[in-house]
């Protein structure tokens, strides 16, 4: 484990950390955000494979970062028109995405700086107060984050706790690329789930629950990324998924289960990544809205389709669609998600 100054944000500095396991893994975690910056596994032969989009500097993170690597909260992904009730009363949020609120608002826990809490070798926990009214949101949260090296594998603990009741909706938002190419279309993916929540114009749910058999959301069986819609482009995915949980692994805290909600694949490196959550929903997006203006890890450009996320969490607008899973954390209630990330190399 090396820790170094990464940057500074008004005049306090950002550490990042390197973390390292037996196996070989190497991550590197920065305060800002909570971001997982690099994320590199052995593939086989003696090489090293990154699978994480990345930036170079704390500048790049603030002023150009679509959410790479970053913990997004109070509430990820969108809420409808950036409003909610909660009582008798309804709470406006930032508006950051059209006429809504995403992945908490214009300052969200992926734009505010996380305090390194403890650290080794293979683990680094961040903690952030959010206090009551931030971004709009009841409540003052404590929010942890997690990360540890085990073996092969990244796991991804998020914690929190609320002095009232407020929306909580974490998640980790990584982009992958398993191969180090320009786009992801030829990975193979496998998405262990048979419903999915259609979405307006504006991406706001519908409310509908939907079976993804005979439509282009169907991945109950690996295939290709790549889709062609009805005018030869790439089909354009930013979908949550209901998940199955239907294989189920101990997560070894509070007797929660862990349950196989996808796997990733890249013929070209070698390597693949099978995605373990605790959570009910899955947010598939392929990054076809990426355009970054500044040059990524090792210089290479991000442009459409140069990664992709899956993102374990409750389901958008869950605060305004009551037949949704619950997301509000009272007091005395603890939120917990629990996520690994599992690799392998045919190598």
């Amino acid at each position: 484990m090396t820790v170094r100054v990464f940057g500074e944000v008004d005049g306090r500095p950002v550490h990042e950390v390197t973390l390292r396991s037996e196996t070989g893994v190497e991550a590197k975690v920065i305060g800002w955000g909570a971001v997982l910056r690099d994320l590199v596994v052995p593939a086989g032969e003696g090489r090293l494979q990154r699978l994480v989009l990345g930036l170079n500097s704390v500048e790049d993170y603030s002023r150009h970062s679509p959410y790479f690597g970053a913990i997004a909260g109070r509430y990820g992904n969108r809420i409808g028109q950036g409003r909610f009730r909660l009582g008798d009363r309804v709470h406006q949020l930032s508006i950051n995405d059209g006429q809504n609120s995403l992945h908490g608002g214009a300052r969200g826990f992926s734009h505010q700086p996380w305090q390194l809490a403890a650290l080794d070798n293979s683990s680094a926990a961040l903690t952030l107060m959010s206090p009551d009214g931030d971004q709009g949101y009841p409540g003052n949260l404590t929010v942890s984050c997690l990360y540890r090296l085990v073996g092969l594998t990244l796991r991804v603990e998020l914690t929190a706790a609320t002095d009232a009741e407020t929306p909580v909706n974490l998640c980790q938002h990584s982009y992958f690329n398993l191969d180090g190419a320009p786009s992801i279309l030829d990975h193979n993916l496998h998405l262990a789930a048979d419903f999915y929540t259609p979405t307006d114009a504006e991406l706001i749910p519908t409310g509908e629950v939907r079976a993804v058999a005979g439509t282009p959301y169907d991945f109950r069986a690996s295939r290709p990324v790549r889709l062609a819609d009805e005018t030869g482009q790439p089909f354009r995915y930013d979908t949550n998924f209901a998940l199955r949980r239907d294989r189920l692994a101990p997560s070894g805290v509070d007797g929660r289960m862990l349950a196989h909600a996808a796997t990733l694949a890249s013929a070209v490196s070698g390597v693949t990544m099978e995605v373990w959550t605790t959570e009910l929903g899955l947010q598939f997006y392929n990054g076809w809205m990426l355009d970054v203006p500044v040059p990524g890890l090792s210089g290479h450009p991000y442009g459409a389709n140069a990664g992709l996320c899956l993102e374990p969490q409750f389901f958008p607008d869950s605060p305004n669609r009551p037949h949704f899973p619950f997301t509000f954390l009272r007091p005395g209630s603890a939120y917990r998600q629990i996520t690994e990330y599992r690799f392998a190399s045919a190598g």
